[in-house]
């Protein structure tokens, strides 16, 4: 029995992506929100953010809609979600611009420390079920996509605040830059030489990860 004209298979594969990509997303805000937290900033924990409960990090439209009509309806030939951003008092920070750039940096990093375990896991796991080979190489794919598109510098991605810091841009401009940025981000992501370009840039950021999976097989 189909459903929305999606087979078995479909359905299946679908739903494992859409799991894999809550998950990522929830440890990457995770991340943010726990190292904020560690420097000295509690608002991420006393919005209840310091969790690694999926519900407290999903947003309706980027966690939920968005990436299952992506799947489902759009076959996945665009794909694209976000998780609730953690919101972050720089002034309880105890060296601003240090302990920015370190929880704006701590989100890509989990992605990518997520995919070296998926790596190392996955690997060996093969060794028992090769029928794991899916879903491990999947969650390596996603998690480096999650750490390269994430470091673009436009606001509100991760690369944005960095960007910020390296330029010394003034918080004026970086808020006149945000009322643009995600009509550029949506315009840009479906140029072909941009769309290109992320390509490759995620296939080389995930060669080591794929090496030491299959070293390990």
């Amino acid at each position: 029995m189909d459903f929305l004209g999606i087979g078995p298979a479909e359905l299946r594969q679908g739903l494992i992506l859409y799991i894999v990509l809550v998950a990522s997303l929830s440890i990457h805000e995770w991340a943010h929100a726990f190292t904020a937290d560690r420097l000295g900033d509690d608002t991420p924990r006393l919005q209840g953010r310091v969790t690694l409960n999926p519900v407290a990090h999903m947003d309706l439209l980027g966690t939920v809609i968005f990436p299952l009509v992506c799947i489902f309806i759009l076959g996945g030939s665009f794909f694209f979600g976000w998780g609730k951003p953690v919101m972050v008092n720089h002034a309880n920070f105890k060296h601003k611009k240090r302990d920015d750039i370190i929880t704006t940096l701590a989100g890509p990093f989990s992605n990518l420390v997520l995919a070296l375990l998926s790596a190392a896991v996955g690997g060996l796991v093969y060794r028992a079920d090769p029928n794991t080979l899916e879903l491990f190489r999947l969650l390596i794919g996603l998690n480096v996509a999650l750490a390269v598109f994430n470091m673009i510098p436009l606001p509100p991605l991760d690369g944005s605040r960095v960007m910020r810091h390296a330029v010394g841009m003034s918080e004026e401009t970086f808020i006149n830059l945000s009322r643009w940025s995600f009509l550029i981000l949506m315009v840009g992501i479906n140029l072909p030489p941009i769309r290109a370009a992320l390509g490759i840039a995620i296939q080389v950021c995930s060669y080591p990860f794929f090496v030491i999976y299959s070293a390990l097989i």
